[in-house]
């Protein structure tokens, strides 16, 4: 018999994703440099996918919790509980480091964002209106139509200033830009697939932790083949640094894949990546202010188009009444 975890309240669980949204750019940071300090992209993301498994393993031996969501991994995989394809669900987490690997440095950081919140938002509609997550179907409403259109316009102006001072498309034309594009796309659009798989899983499992540590078992088996076959292919990079700072990624990576485990069962899919888009902005923000980054841009652009996603969030949360952007009232 499962322990089924319990539901958050939703005026709980936005302020959660929005925290577990900060995560995210710090990972990227750390990730980064690691990246630079190896000369290998994949080479970083396996480093962290591996420290965050190891974190997982050790939680997941040492919490009573965790121990009973380990013992359970094996019976709701053999009894088909849910499907046997979500235990892959970690696998897209290694695709999206790919794509960040690969297109950061063609596309630039404000490129790669609009493109992988597009995709996001694009599939966190898709994946609530079929169902696929813990918290079931949620009708597709003009609300939350406009409330992701308006999203993507606001990390999009949010970021902007990183156009004009990266001079992202300004030789090369736009055709160039297609494929390289379609990559982080896709990365994105695949992310909410993975929260609505992980949050299934956690219900059967009983708790984030066991979803979570299958997560990081997946990734590590994709990122390091693909490192097998890269090192087999161009040779190793640079040795690992001696500083403890530079495997803090895998562990961030914890934290936001088990919160979003969690919090698509309250929240939904959709919700749960706008509340982490806005963290994940927020956090940006935060590190360019007081740890600014070469190249980093903070001008009012910035500001209000953060400003303006966490409006957006709010309009796609709130239990608005149906017909609500026709100005019908509500019947009773």
């Amino acid at each position: 018999m499962t322990s089924t975890p319990s539901r958050l309240p939703a005026l709980a669980g936005l302020p959660l994703a929005v925290g577990a949204g900060l995560a995210i750019p710090v990972q990227g940071r750390i990730n980064g440099a690691l990246g630079a300090r190896l000369g290998d992209g994949i080479a970083a993301a396996a480093v962290s996918f591996s420290t965050g498994l190891a974190v997982m393993v050790l939680i997941s031996l040492v919490l009573p919790r965790g121990r009973a969501g380990l013992a359970r991994i094996v019976p709701a995989v053999r009894n088909r509980a849910f499907p046997r394809v979500y235990v892959l669900a970690g696998a897209i987490g290694a695709f999206f480091v790919f794509a960040q690997s690969f297109t950061v440095g063609i596309l630039g950081v404000a490129l790669f964002t609009v493109a992988t919140v597009t995709g996001q938002t694009v599939s966190g509609l898709l994946v609530d209106r079929l169902g696929l997550g813990p918290a079931g179907r949620k009708s597709v409403t003009g609300i939350r139509v406009v409330g992701c259109i308006l999203t993507i316009a606001a990390v999009a102006w949010a970021v902007s200033p990183r156009f004009a001072a990266s001079g992202t498309g300004s030789d090369g034309g736009a055709a160039a830009l297609l494929l390289p594009v379609l990559l982080p796309v896709a990365a994105g659009f695949l992310m909410s697939f993975q929260q609505a798989m992980n949050g299934t899983a956690t219900v059967h499992y009983g708790t984030p932790i066991a979803a979570t540590l299958v997560n990081f078992v997946a990734g590590c088996m994709v990122l390091w083949v693909v490192l097998a076959v890269k090192v087999a292919v161009a040779g190793p990079g640079n040795p690992l640094p001696g500083e403890w700072w530079y495997y803090l990624g895998g562990p961030m990576g914890c934290v936001f894949i088990g919160l979003g485990a969690l919090l698509v069962r309250t929240l939904g899919v959709l919700v749960t990546g706008l509340g982490m888009i806005a963290g994940q902005l927020l956090g940006s923000l935060a590190l360019d202010v007081f740890f600014p980054a070469p190249g980093s841009v903070v001008a009012l652009p910035t500001i209000l188009g953060t400003v303006l996603t966490l409006a957006a969030i709010i309009l796609a949360t709130l239990p608005w009444p149906r017909g609500a952007l026709r100005g019908r009232r509500p019947v009773g």
